[in-house]
């Protein structure tokens, strides 16, 4: 069960409702929190004996704070938080929280396997910082997950959150899709805002943005690599671990495709096809923290069992930009 601080906690924030005009609430006149913007998934950097590294952390952020981001995202797959204790991933989200621009975004994966961890988890991010609570598919049990059970999930996830809660749907990690009847009902909730879609079926993306269309509902991709197909049929932004090492191309693509300028947004967004499918599906977070190095970020090793990319596949990852004219 909850314990006593966390059901206060629980029952302050919804005595407070969703009617504050601050950072990650929505509005009073029923308008959803605006989400809309590219967001770089953040990396947790760590020591050569695999402790978190909050002090490379707080430097990746005020480089990455220099970027016109909508915000961040911490804790989500990038941010190895399957692999972090609990109070490490509530430290790193305050360490975040201090770090980054006042006038930015925080969402905070707070994804646990049961309902009542994910509460606890969420109420807990809150606490230290979070806007809004990136909440992915619990997975399991993903034989039992059917399109009812995750709904309840959700549902009661979003009732008991004092903060605005995001789908996240990610197959790749979970073996799990959230099911696109599941979206639609709960586009319906007044405290679930949106999605985090990186599956990257774009006829899927679009299906869900017209099946939402009349709840206020925002659908960010989940890679960089289909995001211009992603704004073209409806999508208001992405979350893109390439942003972590080519920010700024990032954020011209979405330029690009808001102000209509197609015939170069796809020229951009061939360029960056490759290397977004070799810091993600291909070489994962080892491969991306590789190149943050090369970037000038601080990567840095991953949490074993994660393991650093051999020699060949080093070299294949640099050839993956230096192709494109990254590097």
């Amino acid at each position: 069960m909850l314990g006593p601080q966390v059901w206060s906690s629980v029952r302050q924030g919804l005595s407070r409702g969703l009617s504050r005009n601050v950072r990650g609430w929505a509005s009073g006149e029923g308008k959803k929190v605006d989400i809309s913007g590219i967001y770089p998934p953040v990396t947790t950097p760590f020591t050569a004996t695999a402790e978190v590294d909050y002090g490379k952390l707080e430097e990746n952020l005020h480089k990455l704070g220099t970027l016109p981001f909508r915000g961040f995202v911490v804790q989500g797959s990038n941010g190895e938080f399957p692999f972090l204790t609990s109070s490490e991933r509530l430290e790193v989200v305050s360490c975040v929280r201090q770090a980054m621009p006042k006038d930015r975004l925080l969402l905070a994966g707070s994804g646990c396997e049961s309902t009542q961890a994910t509460v606890e988890m969420t109420v807990s991010m809150a606490q230290v910082g979070a806007d809004a609570a990136m909440v992915v598919t619990p997975c399991y049990y993903r034989g039992r997950m059917s399109s009812a059970a995750l709904i309840h999930h959700y549902t009661k996830v979003a009732d008991l959150s004092p903060i605005p809660v995001v789908l996240y749907s990610v197959p790749a990690n979970t073996g799990l899709d959230l099911p696109v009847d599941a979206v639609v009902m709960l586009s319906q909730h007044p405290n679930i805002v949106g999605m985090k879609d990186s599956g990257g079926d774009v006829t899927r993306i679009g299906l869900i943005v017209h099946k939402t269309r009349k709840q206020d509902f925002q659908v960010l991709a989940g890679s960089a690599g289909f995001l211009m197909a992603s704004y073209a049929l409806g999508a208001v932004g992405g979350v893109c671990a390439l942003a972590n090492v080519l920010g700024a191309q990032v954020c011209q693509l979405e330029r690009l495709c808001l102000t209509g300028q197609w015939e170069d947004a796809q020229k951009l967004q061939h360029r960056l096809i490759e290397p977004n499918m070799a810091v993600t599906r291909r070489f994962g977070i080892p491969g991306l923290k590789k190149t943050m190095d090369w970037f000038g970020y601080y990567g840095g090793p991953c949490r074993a069992p994660l393991q650093e990319l051999s020699p060949a596949e080093e070299e294949a990852l640099r050839m993956d930009f230096t192709s494109n004219g990254w590097l």
